[in-house]
């Protein structure tokens, strides 16, 4: 029997323009652990912009959210133009302020914001497909605006929470590790870096979500 078949989507590489590095490897090791594949995917697009992730001031150049997701990957990613939801059994976008930059524009426009239209087709796809959608941290936020219903979770912060509402989820709080199900609608949901945590935190979040996907899977 062939293993399930995960699409991941990143937003580039590193937290604050991009995927969350943590969130996304970590996000990988659990479908392995949990006896899965995985196929990266990220748009060929601009990033938004580029952060010195030392200071957190802007930097002076131009990057490409497909060629910095692939530092990732290792390589091994595809332009997100080419996703076929027939290929795959579920969808997991990990998080990280890519999702709400580079994926959406929800870092600047709030509930107003608009998505990528190669990220709103792979969700739409998959959720009118009946297959299952893990979104960990900031990227519940993708998933509130294309659908506009939805239980998920943004830990604990009262501001995404109000937003999420607003897009027409239903918000649910949650602490380290823990995981939201929304089986009307097969999503699944983790705050990781929403909260203040630690790296073995992300980790159960991680695991947890991909094991709840892979169930919803069948």
């Amino acid at each position: 029997m062939n293993p399930k078949k995960i699409a991941v989507i990143l937003s580039g590489c590193g937290n604050r323009d991009g995927a969350e590095i943590h969130e996304s490897t970590l996000t990988l090791l659990a479908i392995h652990k949990q006896g899965a594949d995985y196929q990266c995917f990220a748009p060929d697009i601009p990033q938004h912009h580029v952060l010195n992730h030392l200071t957190g001031e802007e930097m002076n150049e131009q990057r490409n959210v497909l060629v910095e997701a692939a530092r990732i990957a290792r390589g091994n990613i595809k332009d997100l133009r080419r996703f076929d939801p027939a290929d795959y059994d579920a969808l997991i976008l990990p998080g990280g302020a890519g999702a709400a930059k580079n994926l959406s524009s929800y870092a600047f426009d709030g509930p107003d914001c608009t998505v990528n239209q190669d990220v709103e087709r792979a969700v739409r796809s998959m959720h009118a497909a009946g297959k299952p959608i893990g979104a960990l941290c900031i990227a519940p936020v993708i998933l509130a605006k294309v659908l506009g219903r939805g239980e998920l979770t943004a830990g604990q912060d009262g501001a995404t929470a109000a937003n999420l509402e607003a897009m027409g989820a239903k918000h649910t709080p949650t602490d380290h590790g823990e995981i939201v199900v929304d089986r009307r609608d097969n999503i699944v949901s983790t705050p990781c870096y929403m909260l203040e945590a630690r790296v073995d935190q992300v980790a159960e979040g991680a695991e947890n979500l991909v094991r709840a996907v892979l169930e919803l899977a069948g």
